[in-house]
């Protein structure tokens, strides 16, 4: 009998814990270890910080499905994965010993690297649901008294999709709210150009996305380097392409949300072989750690070079269906070992994203998520929203049932197919 203990029950840790649990035989034990005894729809924070969405809205309950599917739920911190003692050492002072360990923990959020960003600080946050319920009272406080706005994300940020959602969102509830024209947007972003993604973009996303700017009056700086936030402003460097210093903007503001750089958790940062510089999980093509062959990483947590050098740190996103074909490898592999057989799956890496806009979106594929592609690919329109709404109440339900394994993969494949796309 093997133990299989996940660390982190996020999108990759839960999908993880249903897809190991069915590859692996019926008497080894797969854990999961997590903070919270409850999953977060991430992609649904910036409608929480307008006030579209309450907190039990994206929530989903995980005792009940993780039990149902044979999977031991144990809700705590962890303070630090031992690697050579096989085990994770826990806050209470307890360990759960593991024969592999599948680190899906997702990133601390580095709002300390610039002085005066986060909740803590003066901008907001919809990378968790606590940020963004603080967040919906920062926003209604703006439309009580409307002022400046800044939205977008900050250097060495790797997820830039929920940056263009919450700006757009704000702006759409703004218009319904008819205090629009009373709120000057700046977009402030670390990208090269708009639409850039963290992946040299995707399709036309620089042209859509700088349409839907330009008809939403809504300005932007690229190539941005944020010094400093204030309550009332922003000190932000504006950088030429060879990183000097172009122009510097004082930004009033009133109310700003931007997404911090990421870096790995405090449960594994700094162990020798295990992490990159940063804490991010070294892995190889099998999402097998090269120095512990029994540690597995996946999702935001794991290590990736950016796609090329830019003037401002750019890292590189991990969307969901690149995740889950993480998932499906590292459960692939964990069984082959089970069998006494050598890993051989890799992930696809592939990438689908459908960011609503409030009143419309846009939707893109690249396959696979690094240029050069097989398929490059986005589209905008008005049922981007619709089909967000869709997707977020399909996938809460099958995290609710425990059978979420493939979402993704289903979901890009009827976005092919729907709009006559060769895979």
């Amino acid at each position: 009998m093997a133990r299989v203990v996940i660390l982190g029950a996020g999108l990759g840790g839960v999908i993880a814990a249903y897809d190991i649990r069915k590859t692996i035989p019926r008497q080894d034990e797969v854990i999961v270890i997590n903070e919270n005894d409850f999953y977060q729809f991430v992609p649904s924070n910036p409608w929480i910080l307008v006030g579209w969405r309450e907190r039990k809205d994206i929530l989903v309950d995980l005792a009940k499905p993780m039990k149902k599917r044979r999977v031991e739920l144990i809700v705590g911190a962890a303070k630090k994965v031992d690697p050579k003692g096989k085990a994770v050492l826990m806050e209470d002072g307890t360990s759960v010993p593991y024969d592999y360990l599948v680190i899906a923990t997702g990133p601390e959020l580095a709002f300390d690297e610039i002085e005066g960003l986060g909740p803590k600080g003066f901008t907001q946050s919809v990378c968790h649901i606590d940020h963004a319920q603080a967040g919906y009272a920062a926003f209604e406080a703006l439309c009580d008294e409307p002022g400046p706005v800044v939205v977008g994300a900050v250097q060495g940020a790797s997820c830039f999709g929920p940056a263009y959602e919450t700006a757009m969102i704000i702006e759409t509830e703004l218009r319904k709210r008819k205090i629009r024209d009373r709120v000057p947007m700046t977009f402030v972003t670390s990208e090269p150009y708009i639409g850039h993604l963290g992946l040299d973009g995707v399709g036309d996303t620089k042209g859509l996305l700088e349409s839907e700017m330009r008809d939403r009056h809504i300005k932007w700086i690229t190539n941005a380097r944020v010094k400093k936030v204030e309550a009332t402003r922003m000190l932000v460097e504006e950088l030429n392409e060879d990183g000097s210093v172009k122009t510097e903007h004082d930004l009033p503001m009133k109310f700003s949300m931007m997404l911090p750089a990421f870096r790995g958790v405090s449960a594994v940062r700094d162990i020798d072989g295990l992490v990159n510089p940063k804490g991010f999980i070294l892995t190889d093509k099998h999402q097998r750690n090269p120095t512990y062959p029994d540690i597995f990483g996946l999702g935001v947590c794991i290590a990736i070079p950016p796609v090329g050098k830019t003037p401002v740190p750019v890292g590189v996103p991990k969307t969901g269906f690149m995740i889950e074909s993480m998932v499906n490898a590292v459960a692939e592999n964990i069984a082959a070992l089970r069998k006494g057989e050598q890993p051989t799956h890799e992930a696809t890496w592939n990438a689908i994203c459908i960011a609503d806009f409030g009143d419309g979106g846009v939707a893109f594929i690249a396959q696979p998520q690094i240029p050069p592609r097989n398929v490059n690919w986005s589209v905008s329109g008005g049922w981007v929203h619709t089909a967000k709404v869709a997707f977020e109440k399909y996938f809460l339900r099958k995290v609710r049932t425990g059978h979420a394994e493939t979402f993704y993969e289903n979901a890009a494949l009827a976005l092919l197919k729907t709009h006559k796309i060769k895979d």
